[in-house]
């Protein structure tokens, strides 16, 4: 079953205590896609490049059964991040960002991709999500992410896409920005009351929440936990990418909170794989047994008799 994921389609500069590397493959719908793509085959892309981004970059992503289609090439320069992790990775700085070729971007959904059941929304402007969301005619679960900035310059169109969504993924600062509470609890329950029937609030190392449409079902994910974190860039993403091929491998076009939990589950693990290389180089790497394998151990060291 198809996936169709759209949002940003990078070129990343990093630096972290350990190394740095230039033009590295980044962007929110790279690292969704290639951890998609562990689970189920086709994910179809939807972004855009500039003339600069290396041929590399794009045989990587078609030779993973990701479709290229609708990823448009322009003239202009790729969309680039440069930043830098310090010594607690919780911790980075921006130094600089090229919008270049995302300024005037207009999503466009091939007709390949706009009957995929499951939509993702990864990280982009509300404007651009919700361009997407309206060629998605086959959609029947769409998942969004967002972060920070959309919450304080484009709040109100960020709140026409949580009235469209079935899943909202957000990080744990984000949420208590945009729900205003510093309860966190209290923060993914008020998210929902604006749209969305589920809510996923990720909080890096110490895991993720999950919030059903009902009191009762809430559901605390572990992170697996890593000796040694190199480079957490694209986590997130690979956190969302991960959980939409799950499901989309398992049939889930209209999942449950139970089908959600898994899906969780297997985003938290796959995204474990991105933090220990730099970029993709580790997650690109992923099979579906290296992360059953993964899967195993978490729930070992997870479970518990009452």
């Amino acid at each position: 079953m198809s996936v169709i994921i759209a949002g940003t389609v990078a070129l990343d500069n990093v630096k972290t205590p350990q190394d740095s590397q230039d033009n590295l493959l980044g962007g929110s719908a790279s690292y969704a896609a290639l951890a998609a793509s562990i689970f189920t085959q086709p994910v179809h892309i939807v972004g855009v490049i500039g003339h600069d981004f290396p041929e590399a970059h794009l045989n990587l992503l078609g030779s993973k059964g990701i479709q290229l289609d609708g990823l448009e090439r322009s003239s202009g320069a790729s969309f680039t991040w440069t930043g830098e992790y310090h010594e607690d990775m919780n911790n980075r700085t921006t130094h600089a960002v090229g919008i270049n070729v995302l300024e005037s971007w207009a999503p466009k959904v091939p007709a390949s991709a706009a009957e995929a059941k499951i939509a993702v929304l990864a990280n982009m402007s509300p404007d651009n999500q919700l361009q997407t969301l309206e060629q998605c005619t086959g959609a029947s679960f769409v998942v969004a992410d967002t972060m920070d900035l959309w919450i304080s310059i484009a709040n109100e169109r960020l709140h026409d896409v949580l009235k469209k969504i079935d899943l909202l993924v957000i990080n744990d600062g984000e949420a208590k920005e945009f729900a205003r509470t510093t309860n966190l609890v209290e923060a993914g329950r008020k998210l929902q009351a604006k749209g969305p029937r589920f809510v996923v609030v990720k909080r890096g190392e110490h895991g993720s929440y999950l919030f059903g449409e009902t009191p009762d079902q809430f559901f605390s994910c572990s992170a697996y936990p890593l000796d040694s974190v190199f480079d957490p860039t694209g986590a997130g993403d690979s956190f969302l990418g991960g959980m939409a091929g799950w499901l989309s491998s398992q049939g889930k076009t209209t999942p449950s909170f139970e089908d959600l939990r898994q899906a969780v589950v297997h985003g938290s693990v796959t995204a474990s794989y991105t933090c220990e290389a730099f970029s993709t180089h580790k997650l690109q790497k992923v099979t579906k047994d290296d992360v059953a394998s993964r899967l195993s151990e978490l729930q070992r060291y997870t479970s518990f008799v009452a």
